[in-house]
């Protein structure tokens, strides 16, 4: 009932607030969404969600009834019925995937300063791990970080950086030892830090999500900003890719829906040689095979999901589902590359055209790209889930001889 409830409400927000206005934030010349709409977004009840369970009551108040990752899972899917992963990004991408760090590792110093600002809507954050020398190949990240008395001063480059442009905080993955994963830290930096600027990326799609190119020239960082232990960075990095990848899965197969729902009333309507699209034998066979992979992503991702409300031990869970997540992420944006092909050809030319009934779909083909590769691409995604699968079948032969 309450997964139910909840549901009801995102979509009274995402009905009332967004789908009006997504041609015109998509569209933005600013590569931004309105100021405001974070802090409407906070005072619906909704924006806390994003970050995962537990529900943060600590920084503000009492929400949802046992608030569990299903209810996440709703939130997300409701707001991905807007179409835009551009608006999606925009509004809650860089505090889906920047704050959980500084919830689950940071001091109280650190807390007190960014979650319930971030939880706000006052103040936004990005995370920053990609680097134009390194992305999935996390360990080897450039980026330094040297300690100089109190400080720890920065130097070095990120990019495609989700939100970096209008972000008042930017949790950075850094090297404060030497190679490899056990030399990464993770750090809180600030807007306005001297040293630190930022440079607009002009991207396929996701316009309104401003990605950036960061810059970090002596940044003079304290060392009270240290987010966890120094040298653990690249453990909480991992930790923080499950939830991150999870997110993708459910926009992703939503967005897949979307391409969907439009070329099937599109096929209802239009016609072509006397008859309806869909009385074509070869339409239904494409909207039968997008249901299909869509229903079965959408299965896959219940599977999971109720695991990750279930688990009695999160660090067991979250390293028993890595794999798991990370083949579900790669069948995701598979399956939303099949729909967003098929959804295109169904409609033709109404699908190359950003107006009218094929807007959605053209948008989303644009997208494909931006969930494919970000956070872990196919590939990485699909080796990285059978060298999980291996290695926790080494261990279980081990345990048993």
């Amino acid at each position: 009932n309450s997964h139910k409830k909840w549901r009801v409400k995102v979509r009274a927000f995402v009905e009332d607030e967004i789908m009006p206005n997504c041609t015109e934030w998509d569209a933005s010349q600013e590569h931004k969404l309105p100021r405001d709409l974070y802090v409407k977004f906070a005072k619906a009840g909704l924006l806390p969600g994003v970050v995962g369970a537990p529900w943060p009551k600590e920084y503000v108040g009492e929400g949802p009834e046992n608030f569990d990752a299903f209810h996440e899972l709703i939130l997300i899917d409701e707001l991905a019925r807007c179409g835009s992963g551009g608006v999606l990004w925009g509004l809650f991408e860089g505090i889906q995937i920047g704050l959980p760090p500084v919830i689950n590792f940071a001091s109280k110093y650190l807390k007190d300063k960014v979650v319930r600002q971030c939880l706000s809507g006052e103040k936004l954050i990005c995370l920053c791990i990609t680097e134009p020398w390194a992305g999935s190949d996390v360990a080897n990240l450039k980026t330094t970080a040297k300690r100089e008395g109190d400080y720890f001063i920065v130097n070095g480059a990120k990019k495609w950086i989700t939100n970096g442009m209008f972000a008042d905080f930017f949790t950075v993955a850094v090297r404060t030892g030497g190679p490899g994963m056990k030399g990464l830290s993770l750090l809180l930096l600030e807007k306005g830090m001297p040293g630190l600027s930022c440079r607009h990326m002009k991207c396929s799609g996701v316009w309104p999500s401003g990605t950036t190119y960061i810059t970090l020239e002596d940044v003079k960082v304290p060392v009270k900003n240290l987010i966890g232990k120094e040298g653990n960075g690249f453990k909480m990095i991992m930790r923080n890719f499950n939830h991150e990848r999870w997110g993708f899965v459910v926009q992703a197969n939503r967005l897949a829906r979307v391409c969907l729902e439009d070329a099937f009333n599109f096929a209802m309507k239009r016609q072509t040689f006397n008859k309806k699209l869909v009385e074509h034998q070869v339409i239904r066979f494409k909207l039968a095979e997008m249901a299909r992979q869509i229903d079965a992503t959408h299965a896959w991702l219940e599977q999971v999901t109720y695991q990750m409300a279930n688990a009695k031990d999160k660090a067991t869970s979250d390293k028993l589902l890595s794999g798991p997540i990370a083949l579900l992420k790669a069948h995701s944006t598979k399956t939303m590359e099949y729909c967003a092909r098929e959804a295109a050809q169904i409609l033709g030319g109404a699908s190359y055209v950003r107006s009218g009934v094929g807007e959605r779909i053209e948008r989303i083909y644009r997208e494909v790209r931006a969930y494919a590769i970000p956070g872990g691409s196919e590939e990485i995604m699909i080796d990285f889930a059978a060298r999980q699968a291996i290695k926790q079948a080494a261990k279980s032969i081990a345990s048993k001889l």
